[in-house]
């Protein structure tokens, strides 16, 4: 007779000895990765279960992917704490939780004053067997018509309201930040007043593009900007 399959119990909380932190369903935690050398993985629990004694504890995860995991690779709009949350559904040993994290959503990460370790931030959802996002359109600002990311710095035209990278209009950061007012080339232009005065339709229609055309069509990963946006102190 096969042997009866011992009961295992839900937990509410789970308290990691070695970190000695308190885990619950919801938190996002850093896991340890199979590659010492490689960055810990950051994973969102579902659920913490134990046998009867309360011991063998496990954790339900659903992994979080670093766009350099992704199918289509990290690119220079990706943020260096991005984070995808993925369909990707996991059971670890609780022993392997090296501590607590924040996965933020976009709008909040790039209103916080100061980044830490523990910082990151999610904007898409990842299908880690097609590789398809969704949402699949972003905005895209600048001349070079790229989505925004939170680590660069960009100046914004008084005119159009769009913002650009200093090095995409022939400016460096240091001439970027003494900048008081700002007007893009085409709203400085003698023959854009009756643009300007249409600013507000204009924008209306914000721009948009597909991740797809992004991916097939854009620099490859190690191309990067030059910033201007918002300055954060990574502690």
């Amino acid at each position: 007779m096969a042997k009866a399959r011992a009961a295992r119990r839900t937990l509410d909380s789970y308290t990691v000895k070695h970190i000695n932190k308190t885990v619950r369903p919801g938190d996002c935690v850093l896991m340890r990765p199979t590659d010492p050398s490689k960055p810990s993985y950051v994973a969102r629990l579902e659920k913490i279960e134990s046998d009867s004694r309360g011991a063998n504890v496990r954790v339900h995860v659903r992994w979080y992917y670093r766009p350099e995991e992704s199918i289509g690779g990290r690119r220079q709009f990706h943020g260096s704490k991005e984070v995808f949350l993925s369909d990707h559904f996991d059971i670890q040993s609780g022993d392997t939780i090296e501590g607590k994290c924040t996965v933020h959503s976009f709008k909040t990460y790039t209103k916080l004053d100061a980044v830490g370790n523990d910082d990151f931030f999610c904007r898409f959802e990842y299908n880690s067997s097609t590789g398809a996002f969704n949402p699949d359109r972003v905005p895209v600002y600048c001349k070079c018509e790229m989505p925004y990311n939170p680590d660069d710095l960009m100046v914004q035209c008084e005119g159009c309201s769009d913002w650009f990278h200093p090095n995409c209009i022939d400016m460096t950061a240091e001439e970027a930040k003494r900048l008081e007012h700002f007007f893009c080339h085409n709203c400085s232009s003698q023959d854009q007043k009756l643009h300007n005065s249409h600013v507000a339709s204009r924008h209306a229609d914000t721009k948009v593009i597909t991740l797809l055309h992004l991916f097939n069509n854009f620099c490859s990963p190690d191309d990067t900007f030059f910033s201007i946006k918002l300055s954060k102190n990574v502690s």
